[in-house]
């Protein structure tokens, strides 16, 4: 009985190794972005980072407040490109209506949500801050 011989991966990432493995994921990674700026909502909040990453320079007093004001805004779009992922995940699996791709896609429309008001949250906090003590 011959001994069966391993078989490439389906994914040729999954062999990649060192340099090359993270090169060729910062291309997919790259890619992601060119198909997440196809997406109306992850573009309105790309330009929106665009002017209010430069923004939360001026506004935060510290590096920490840099940070939160910035990460918020950043961490809007993750979840956008996540909430989209989990959408054409669901799209692909077929058209039609189902129950738990329903509750799949709300619950990353919740997810947006929620990380657009934990953004806005900061962002009040910070205006307000600045107003009030100058």
């Amino acid at each position: 009985m011959s001994t069966p011989q391993p078989t490439a991966p389906a994914n040729p990432q999954k062999a990649r190794t060192g340099l090359n493995r993270i090169w060729h994921a910062a291309g997919y990674s790259l890619e992601g972005l060119r198909a997440g700026w196809g997406e109306k909502a992850f573009r309105q909040e790309a330009i929106a980072a665009i002017v209010l990453l430069p923004v939360s320079l001026w506004l935060g007093r510290s590096w920490v407040e840099v940070a939160l004001l910035a990460g918020s805004v950043v961490i809007v779009m993750i979840v956008e490109l996540l909430n989209t992922g989990i959408e054409t995940a669901i799209d692909r699996i077929g058209p039609e209506w189902h129950d738990l791709s329903k509750r799949a896609k709300d619950m990353g429309s919740a997810a947006v949500l929620l990380a657009l008001l934990l953004c806005v949250g900061i962002w009040a906090g910070a205006i307000f801050q600045r107003i009030t003590h100058g």
